[in-house]
């Protein structure tokens, strides 16, 4: 019990400090196990064009190879999209995206018609999607063909097309007819010009470019910040059949901007702190329940990895709660958003603060760097450090400056860090004093923690002193969280004290003569408990020490009665206490002989019938004789034989629905064949008198 009560307050208390601070991880094989279960195929298809890309390209960036085999009814749909003269252009450009990773065989002709269509299309464009598919399909052929002439000649004017859609904040419009703006649609826009700038045959205007890079200093103005450093594009609710949440619309920026900064060679100085808290955001929402935001998630944290100028480097850390008896060391790890290898840097721990307090070491100190298993060691922690909970500030710093045109570190970075430990616990003593003299009547050692079973009593003129000290591994004194001290009433009625510390020394004194109300005058036995817990100490307690038998006075009349005890919620789930019911003791009912002797005489009605028919020589002449009508006849007297046997069942079992229903059966039926009997007869009768 003391070993699971230890770990429940660790594993508590560490929790909630940890929750201070979120801890960033890049893409592990969670990921990619998640990945397949996701983007599962239906009947060897992921569904749509844009579906089936989605999937492939999720598969592609986390180098997953085993994945499902779908490429030739993949191919299949490409080829006959690109070759329908109907196909819609996000249907165009999304086969030429699955193309791009699949390898269809798709010949120049083919491609080339395409070509010549969207540009076509170019130039009947009202829509930002208009262009975006359009020239985004134009990219996708330029990259997957060399022999098919894609470039734009009319490059300025279709880049002043579109950036005419642009807002003053940043956001982009759909179409000029639309007056509502998006984030989700700036980060198309920038994709978009992106694409005019690769196929223009000649160079860009460069004040049209100086204007979009001061557009997405604009978009970057207005980013929306958690309190972890995560940055993420929120947008706004202008239409809910389209509206997209901010995880699409950071991950369309992220798309946008990266394609953007590829096209052209001036730098976009993005700022890094915002590049790198974007890689946050992706990274610490997990793994997304839907396939799209999976795609998204993935797609954008591969964006991330390439953008040039502003590569984000995530710190994460294999452990942050290190064990002074396991001699566990600190280690950081530094790696791209997908896990790859960091260029040459160093780790700097910079500063340590005690948590709960602003008060900060300085330290810098740089942390050994272990090339085996890619990790920067600190190998002995600070003198300062001791078992308790702080915050580590530390720096990376790239060895070579140049590198930092390329990389975004973030600055320095805090992470709450928690340094455990066994506690010793010694000069454990409990002992009953005279209240008058103070002198010690009896003392008695205790084990900490260990199996403790004092036997103590005291009067209501004496006082029970609990004594005992901890000390950590470093031979420091130690204040846990938590400390109590536990008296149980027989009666059940608990006491709970908060155990002091008085310098070195935890101490706790009961003067029973002033507790006598607190205690509600009652006498008998009281079970000792101490609780002393706490997140860093690895061997927390919940000790039962033995018992007390207390002899005090009794309660006056206006003293406070002790309060009820508390009802267990969970026994309304136990067992019910068992019913007893006594039923109504069963009528009188008549013998059995006369019980029969009146069945008889309801049967001899129905006999002296059957015998008058004999008696009086009933005719049977009239039955007809013809095959059809004898056999509705038969039918008929059947059927009402079936009706006497029906109130036999009713009398003998049948209940009066079940009755009812077969009665109305048989009613039917008895109409029916009646009624062919009776016309049979009827007309017969009718030709004997004519005749």
């Amino acid at each position: 019990m003391v070993r699971k009560f230890g770990f429940l307050v660790v594993a508590i208390l560490v929790l909630a400090s940890i929750c201070e601070s979120a801890i960033f991880n890049p893409v592990s094989e969670s990921h990619r196990s998640a990945a397949l279960e996701i983007f599962s195929p239906s009947d060897g298809s992921f569904g749509s064009l844009e579906e089936t890309y989605e999937a492939l390209r999720t598969f592609e960036v986390l180098g997953i190879e085993n994945k499902p085999d779908i490429r030739t009814s993949a191919c299949a749909s490409v080829v006959d999209t690109i070759w329908s003269t109907s196909s819609p252009l996000k249907d165009l450009f999304h086969a030429l995206r699955l193309n791009g990773i699949l390898k269809c065989e798709l010949n120049n002709e083919a491609l080339g018609g395409i070509a010549s269509r969207l540009k076509d299309s170019l130039n009947d464009a009202n829509s930002l999607f208009d262009f975006h598919y359009s020239v985004g399909g134009l990219v996708l052929i330029k990259d997957q063909i060399s022999e098919v002439d894609v470039h734009l000649e009319d490059a300025d004017k279709k880049f002043r097309s579109i950036k005419a859609l642009s807002q003053s904040d940043g956001r982009w419009r759909i179409s000029s007819s639309n007056t509502e703006s998006s984030t989700d649609a700036a980060g198309i826009a920038l994709e978009t010009l992106a694409g005019v700038i690769s196929l223009a045959s000649s160079e860009i205007d460069q004040s049209l470019i100086a204007t979009l890079k001061n557009d997405i200093v604009k978009l970057f103005d207005g980013i929306e910040r958690y309190e972890d450093g995560a940055c993420y594009f929120d947008e706004k609710l202008v239409d809910a059949s389209r509206h997209q949440g901010p995880l699409s619309a950071s991950s369309s920026v992220v798309r946008g901007i990266t394609a953007f900064a590829a096209t052209t060679s001036e730098s976009l100085n993005l700022p890094g702190e915002k590049i790198l808290g974007l890689a946050k955001f992706f990274l610490g929402i997990g793994i997304p329940g839907s396939a799209k935001d999976f795609y998204h998630q993935i797609d954008a944290l591969s964006c991330l990895e390439n953008i040039r100028g502003s590569i984000p480097l995530i710190s994460s850390f294999p452990a942050t709660v290190l064990s002074v008896t396991r001699k566990d060391q600190f280690k950081v790890r530094v790696s791209t958003v997908l896990g790859s290898a960091s260029p040459p840097l160093s780790v700097k721990l910079m500063q340590i603060f005690t948590s709960g307090s602003k008060d900060a070491s300085v330290v810098d100190q740089k942390l050994k760097f272990d090339a085996d298993n890619a990790v920067h060691v600190l190998e002995t922690l600070p003198e300062n450090v001791g078992v308790g909970s702080y915050i580590f500030s530390f720096e990376v710093i790239l060895d070579n400056p140049e590198e930092k045109k390329n990389y975004a570190t973030g600055g320095r970075t805090k992470v709450s860090v928690h340094v455990t430990g066994v506690i010793t616990v010694d000069s454990s003593e409990i002992a009953i004093l005279d209240s008058d003299l103070g002198s010690t009547e009896t003392q008695k050692k205790l084990e900490l923690p260990g199996e403790n079973a004092i036997s103590l009593s005291a009067n209501h003129l004496q006082k029970l002193r609990l004594s005992f000290r901890l000390t950590t591994p470093f031979g420091h004194a130690f204040k846990p969280h938590q400390a109590f001290l536990k008296l149980r009433h027989e009666s059940g009625v608990e006491h709970i004290f908060v155990v002091g510390n008085s310098g070195e020394k935890f101490e706790i004194l009961l003067d029973f003569l002033g507790l006598v109300d607190k205690l509600f005058y009652l006498s008998g036995k009281y079970d000792i408990e101490l609780t002393v817990g706490d997140s860093v100490m690895e061997n927390s307690f919940l000790q039962p020490l033995g018992s007390v038998e207390l002899d005090l006075p009794d309660a006056p009349e206006k003293a406070a009665r002790p309060p009820p005890l508390p009802v267990n919620p969970y026994s309304r789930y136990g067992p019910k206490a068992e019913i007893s019911h006594i039923f109504r003791a069963p009528e009188k009912r008549p013998p059995r002989e006369l019980s029969f002797a009146f069945l008889g005489l309801v049967l001899v009605p129905l006999i002296g019938f059957l015998a008058g028919l004999l008696y009086i020589r009933a005719n049977l002449k009239n039955l007809p004789k013809s095959t059809v009508p004898a056999t509705f006849a038969f039918l008929f007297h059947l059927g009402i034989a079936a009706v006497l046997v029906l109130y036999a069942l009713f009398w003998l079992k049948l209940d009066l629905f079940t009755t009812l229903k077969v009665l109305g059966l048989l009613g039917m039926f008895l109409m029916f064949v009646g009624h062919k009997t009776l016309s049979h007869l009827a007309s017969t009768s009718s030709k004997l008198k004519s005749s």
